[in-house]
């Protein structure tokens, strides 16, 4: 009779385990899928937000010459934007209808670094030309809040007379935003004036890895301070982990989307600090070990010696 009461009762304990399971299960793969949802979401709403084609300046004239720029890379070290130019002419510019060969001789001048001249020969279509643009009012080692400021303008002559400039605008760094405004003056030039940020990716990417090194240097600095009240020996596991957290820190942070120097901001907040913490828990826990199998040798010579 007893036998069967055992078995009856831990029939009950599974029976109540296996919803426990069940909802544990549930409660896991809805958060998996929340997780996923959301970075879904978060990656969408990145695409559709960037890489589009921005009108900035469209002059009224049906006459005019259309610059489609494309940014395309971001440099803070050489303070430079990368802007790639493409002239398309419009009205009687345009050898017919949506073609791209000039019907006149133009010459656009791009005031970047250094200035670009742009010429489209009569019957031809115009050449694409890279400009580089030099960035201001910015400092790299802010990563990742470093902002930066460009400016370039845009003129148009055919026959020594001024012509209407429209500019185009696409952004394609990933690792940066452009958030452009254009002002247009009376002779029909355009400046273009850019405010450049970090993207969203390269925000979230960098505070990750500002947690995770915050977090691997508090676990180190845990598990040492577990074997320093044990008065446990030299752990050679525990070391080795130890060790290895200490240099995969390191390939950690030079993983760093755009590259930021060494002395950034992300270097103060995280990575000086982890390193520190990590080197100091490492000897401590070493030196604790050795002298702690010091004493346990002596400990073991002194029973030798009394037996």
């Amino acid at each position: 009779m007893q036998v069967t009461t055992d078995d009856t009762s831990a029939t009950d304990r599974a029976a109540h385990r296996s919803p426990r399971r069940c909802w544990r299960f549930a409660a896991v793969l809805a958060v998996v899928v929340t997780l996923c949802g959301s970075g879904i979401g978060l990656y969408l709403n990145e695409r559709d937000t960037r890489e589009q084609t921005r009108e900035l300046a469209v002059p009224s004239t049906p006459d005019w010459i259309e610059l489609d720029v494309t940014a395309q890379d971001v440099d803070p070290t050489a303070q430079q934007l990368t802007l790639y130019v493409t002239p398309v002419p419009h009205g009687r510019f345009a050898a017919g209808p949506d073609s791209q060969t000039f019907a006149r001789p133009v010459e656009i001048t791009v005031t970047g670094t250094p200035k670009v001249t742009i010429r489209a020969a009569e019957g031809e279509a115009a050449a694409s030309q890279l400009v580089q643009v030099g960035t201001y009012d910015g400092t790299k080692t802010d990563y990742p809040f470093d902002r930066y400021r460009a400016e370039a303008g845009f003129t148009a002559t055919s026959g020594g007379a001024a012509v209407p400039v429209g500019l185009v605008l696409t952004d394609t760094d990933p690792f940066f935003v452009l958030r452009p405004q254009a002002t247009t003056a009376s002779s029909g030039a355009v400046t273009l004036d850019a405010r450049i940020t970090r993207s969203r990716s390269t925000f979230i990417l960098s505070w990750f890895m500002i947690a995770a090194m915050w977090a691997i240097a508090l676990a180190v600095l845990g598990a040492a301070e577990v074997l320093y009240r044990k008065r446990e020996g030299l752990v050679w596991p525990s070391l080795g982990w130890m060790a290895a957290s200490l240099f995969a820190l390191i390939g950690m942070r030079n993983a760093a989307p755009g590259a930021p120097p060494i002395g950034s901001l992300i270097d103060y907040v995280a990575f000086f600090w982890a390193e520190g913490l990590i080197a100091a828990s490492l000897a401590c826990t070493a030196w604790s070990g050795i002298r702690t199998e010091h004493r346990l040798r002596r400990e073991r010579e002194a029973v030798t010696e009394a037996a």
